[in-house]
């Protein structure tokens, strides 16, 4: 058999993966053509079948009858791995979860490959838990009995930054002194790296790698803030009831804004919670659109809707969220400077972190060539704007942000696992 290893990123938000062969590295087609796959999974209720990434998104926004789950890497290292979920009426555990849509990658590298790879390098942040070093190494822990589960029998880890650096380097003429800047849907991290393409044939890279950093701050984070500032208000958010003038409990609103726990809302309890409330409400109408959301169950379309003008509004100054899912021609316009606005500390957070990383390397922000962007919420304008206020004198290198750590991961498993030939440039 081909000496032929792999790398996965299993992100918050999308995945890749990414095989090693005789040198060659490439991204598998994860999605049709498509090398990166939407982290989602539908279980369809009439027979529990499992459907993944854009088709998963598709069947539920299309009100499937099935059960939806986005975001399980945030379930990593928390009490929910044991507890698990109701799916279709049934318990089930969140470690079935999550090795169902790790074998459907891993069954695609193995078509592409021609055979079973044995070897992988799995990515993992900086800190799956913030300031919980059991819980982070019992997430690692996790996701290592995933991998074996699935079939690999050689497995490594790499922190992401370090491999979207390794994605990079091979198109350097010259030493640089990097920081990379990995924003995904969960995690933010950073790392300072010495890169060269003489050095990518060397088998230990800890010389080169400066400093770590990370947080568990990102694009999930900027999507819960924009729709508790500009989208849950219209929704009910911060209205009061009663003679008292009491303001309506927030949980409800803050966990339909987190893509974990949405669907733990749709209980006959908090139904019920919700219509006694309406009754005293001061404002109806808004407060209203909480139920219809709740008995439709249509918390993962609202988030869908807040996410969607994060996107936009990279682009845009003002957005339009559609919500004609509940009531029709109802939109909610947000613009660009709420959106900044609400998560400036998310922002901040994000800054403290790579300030840090640059502290710990022991070198200064002027001393660094070049910021590689890696993950999508490197998308936001806020974020661009401050990485280079920090760093003025730095060049931006910003393709493949959505599939560079997959690929930096493979040239980390011919690295790790060995091969007589050197990498070759990545084909994408």
């Amino acid at each position: 058999m081909t000496n032929i290893s792999c790398g996965i990123d299993f992100g918050t938000s999308n995945s890749s993966i990414a095989i090693a062969n005789d040198g060659q590295i490439s991204l598998v087609p994860v999605e049709q053509a498509q090398v990166t796959i939407p982290s989602a999974i539908f279980f369809r209720r009439t027979d529990n079948k499992a459907f993944y990434g854009r088709l998963a998104i598709g069947m539920f926004l299309d009100r499937q009858d099935g059960r939806f789950m986005r975001s399980l890497k945030r379930v990593l290292g928390t009490s929910l791995m044991k507890q698990g979920t109701l799916v279709n009426g049934a318990s089930m555990n969140f470690s079935t979860i999550v090795t169902s849509f790790l074998q459907h990658i891993r069954d695609k590298a193995d078509t592409v490959a021609g055979q079973e790879i044995d070897n992988v390098v799995m990515g993992r942040p900086v800190h799956f838990v913030d300031n919980n070093p059991q819980a982070d190494s019992q997430a690692q822990a996790e996701l290592h009995a995933i991998a074996q589960r699935i079939g690999f029998k050689n497995i490594e880890f790499q922190f992401e930054p370090i491999a979207a650096a390794f994605a990079h380097e091979a198109r350097l003429s010259s030493e640089k002194l990097a920081i990379v800047a990995d924003l995904g849907g969960g995690t933010s991290d950073f790392t300072v790296i010495k890169l060269a393409s003489q050095y990518i044939h060397k088998a230990d890279r800890s010389e080169d790698i400066l400093a770590n950093t990370g947080i568990r701050v990102g694009g999930n984070d900027f999507d819960k803030e924009l729709s508790l500032a500009a989208i849950m208000p219209e929704i009910g958010y911060r209205s009061t009831y009663g003679d008292k003038r009491l303001e309506v409990p927030l949980k409800p609103f803050h966990d339909l804004a987190e893509w974990s726990k949405v669907n733990f809302l749709y209980t006959p309890k908090i139904i019920q919670q919700v219509r006694q409330l309406l009754h005293q409400s001061h404002d109806k109408a808004r407060y209203r659109r909480l139920l219809q959301v709740l008995e439709d169950e249509t918390g993962h379309t609202l988030l869908s809707a807040a996410e969607g003008t994060k996107i936009a509004l990279t682009a845009e100054n003002e957005h339009k969220a559609p919500m004609d899912f509940i009531e029709t021609g109802f939109f909610i316009p947000v613009q660009r400077a709420v959106f900044e606005e609400a998560i400036a500390e998310e922002v901040e957070k994000i800054s403290l972190s790579a300030r840090e990383c640059v502290q710990l390397a022991g070198v200064s922000n002027d001393d660094i060539n070049l910021v590689i962007l890696t993950g999508g919420s490197t998308e936001v304008k806020s974020i661009q704007t401050e990485l280079r206020r920090l760093f003025p004198k730095a060049a931006i290198a910003d393709e493949n942000k959505l599939s560079s750590v997959g690929l930096g991961l493979a040239y980390d498993s011919q690295y790790k696992f060995g091969s007589s030939s050197q990498p070759k440039p990545a084909t994408r």
